[in-house]
C-alpha cells in the first residue's frame, strides 16, 4: 500500500523524536564524567549556530537537532550533573524529566480547566500534597508559577490586596496612585527577588524598612519589635526560610508573634529552605511556617524537577484569587467543583507545570524527599569538613542546611582567584558572593545524584586550585 503524505510526516516525526531521545540519553550518560563547564567564545558560538539572521530556506529538522546536540556537548553547563554547586540548582529526577517530555508532547495550555482537565486535576492534587508535606494550614491555596521570583510576586500581591481591602481600597482597580500608605518591612538579608517584586507591584524596591540581621543572616526579632513599635500603618513583612548564602532561617515563630500584634501580612521566601519542613531532622528550622500568610518555593531547586516551576501557597485563598484573577468574554470558566489554574497565577497562557511536580512527589514519597534533603545537608557538612582541614580555609557560616561559604587565607583577591581556577578546572562548578563585606566561595548542594565521591573529588580539586 502506498504511503500517504500523513504517513510520511508521522514517520519523520517518530524518527526525529526517537533520535532526540537518543541524544538526550547520550548527554545524561556522560554528564557525570564531563567537565562541568568549559570556556566558550560567545561570538564564535553565535557564528557557528547562525546567529546573524534568519535564512531564506529552512533546514531539515534532523539536521537542526543533531547540530544543537553537538553544540550542547561543549557549550551547555552540566547543571544536570552531580558536581554543579552553583545557584542552588538541582538536576532533574529521571521521572520528572520524563513527565516534562510528556508535558511538551501534550502541549497543554494549563490556564483553564476547559483546555486541560488533567492539568487542572494534577495541579490541585500536587498542590494538596505539598501543603500536607510542608505542614501548611488546611485550605491554603496554591499557584504554579515560573520560579521563586514569581512565587514571591504572587504572595506579595495577595498580601497587598488583603491589606488594602481592609483599608477600603481596591488596589486592583484603582492602583497605587492615591492609595493609603502601607509599610513594607524586609530583612537586611532579603533575597534580591523580593525587591524586584516590590518594584513590579508598585510598592517600591527602596521604599522599605530594613531589619538588621545577625551574623548568620537571620532577621533579628528584637530589632523587628522596635521597628514595628514606631509604625502606624498596616505592614507587609518579608521574612525568609533559607538564607541564600548561609542557609540560615529567620526565627519564624518569633516573627509571627511580633507581626500579629499589628494589621499585617507575613510572606516567607522559602525558595529552597522550605524543603527543610519535609525532613524531620530539619523541621525545627521552619517552625511556625504554617502561620505565615504566604510562602514561596522553587521546585527546580530541591525537588529536582526541570526549570520553569515554582509554587506559591496562600492561607487567605480569597485574597490570592482576587489578586490574580482575570476575566474576558471569550474565557470558558470552570464550574465551582473544577479548577482554572490561571486564577492563582499572573499568567493566562502557560505551561502545565504540575505534571513534573506530581511525578517527582509520587516517585520519591515522603521518605524519599526527606532522605534527599538529609543527604544533601550531610554532603554539605562533609564538604565543609574536608575543606577546613586545610590551614588556608575558613568556613564562614554554620552549615545548618546545604550551603557552605568558604574563604581562602582571609583574602578577597585570593578567594576570587581560587573561584576562577575552580571554574576553569571543570571538576565542579561553584560561584562567588559577598558576605559581610568579604568575598567568599559559595557552595550549594541540592542535586539528587551527588554522592560522597563527588564531594571528595570536588574538595580535592578546590584545594588543588587553591594551592596551585
Amino acid at each position: 500500500m502506498m504511503k500517504t503524505d500523513l504517513d510520511q510526516k508521522q514517520g519523520q516525526r517518530a524518527q526525529l523524536l526517537t533520535r532526540t531521545s537518543e541524544l538526550a540519553n547520550n548527554f545524561l550518560d556522560s554528564v557525570a564524567n564531563r567537565p562541568v563547564a568549559r570556556r566558550i567564545d560567545f561570538e564564535n558560538l553565535r557564528s557557528e549556530i547562525g546567529g546573524h539572521g534568519v535564512q531564506d530556506e529552512g533546514d531539515e529538522p534532523m539536521q537542526i537537532i543533531e547540530e544543537l546536540a553537538r553544540h550542547g556537548d561543549r557549550a551547555v553547563v552540566a547543571t544536570a550533573g552531580p558536581r554543579y554547586f552553583g545557584f542552588v540548582v538541582g538536576g532533574s529526577l529521571p521521572v520528572a524529566l520524563a513527565a516534562d517530555w510528556l508535558t511538551a508532547a501534550w502541549d497543554q495550555n494549563a490556564a483553564f480547566y476547559a483546555h486541560s482537565p488533567l492539568a487542572a486535576a494534577v495541579e490541585q492534587t500536587a498542590g494538596d500534597w505539598m501543603i500536607d508535606l510542608f505542614g501548611l494550614a488546611k485550605g491554603t491555596s496554591v499557584g504554579f508559577v515560573t520560579g521563586g521570583t514569581m512565587a514571591n510576586f504572587t504572595g506579595l500581591a495577595a498580601g497587598r490586596h488583603a491589606l488594602y481591602e481592609k483599608l477600603g481600597w481596591d488596589v486592583e482597580k484603582h492602583g497605587m496612585v492615591g492609595a493609603p500608605r502601607i509599610t513594607v518591612v524586609t530583612s537586611d538579608e532579603s533575597h534580591i527577588s523580593i525587591f524586584a517584586c516590590l518594584q513590579m507591584l508598585g510598592l517600591g524596591s527602596e521604599q522599605v524598612v530594613r531589619v538588621p540581621a545577625d551574623d548568620q543572616g537571620r532577621m533579628r526579632p528584637d530589632q523587628l519589635r522596635t521597628i514595628l513599635a514606631g509604625v502606624h500603618t498596616p505592614i507587609l513583612v518579608c521574612a525568609q526560610a533559607g538564607n541564600v548564602n548561609t542557609g540560615s532561617f529567620d526565627p519564624i515563630s518569633e516573627i509571627v508573634a511580633t507581626v500579629r500584634k499589628h494589621p499585617s501580612w507575613l510572606h516567607i521566601d522559602g525558595a529552597f529552605g522550605l524543603w527543610a519542613a519535609a525532613a524531620s531532622g530539619y523541621q525545627s528550622l521552619a517552625q511556625g511556617i504554617e502561620l505565615a500568610d504566604s510562602v514561596s518555593v522553587d521546585c527546580h531547586k530541591w525537588l529536582n524537577v526541570p526549570y520553569d516551576c515554582g509554587m506559591v501557597f496562600v492561607r487567605d485563598s480569597a485574597a490570592h484569587r482576587a489578586a490574580m484573577s482575570l476575566h474576558a468574554a471569550y474565557y470558558v470558566t470552570a464550574d465551582v467543583a473544577e479548577r482554572d489554574n490561571c486564577d492563582w497565577v499572573p499568567e493566562a497562557s502557560r505551561r502545565a507545570r504540575g505534571f513534573t511536580v506530581y511525578a517527582a512527589l509520587r516517585s520519591l514519597g515522603r521518605k524519599g524527599i526527606a532522605e534527599l534533603v538529609d543527604r544533601c545537608c550531610r554532603l554539605a557538612q562533609r564538604m565543609a569538613k574536608r575543606l577546613e582541614k586545610d590551614s588556608m580555609v575558613t568556613i564562614l557560616n554554620d552549615v545548618v542546611l546545604n550551603q557552605v561559604l568558604v574563604r581562602f587565607s582571609n583574602n578577597d583577591e585570593l578567594t576570587a582567584e581560587v573561584i576562577r581556577r575552580v571554574q576553569e578546572d571543570g571538576t565542579c562548578w561553584l560561584g562567588g558572593t559577598t558576605w559581610h563585606g568579604m568575598h567568599a566561595m559559595r557552595i550549594s548542594i541540592s542535586n539528587w545524584s551527588t554522592s560522597e565521591k563527588d564531594i571528595d573529588i570536588s574538595a580535592d580539586a578546590i584545594l588543588r586550585c587553591a594551592r596551585g
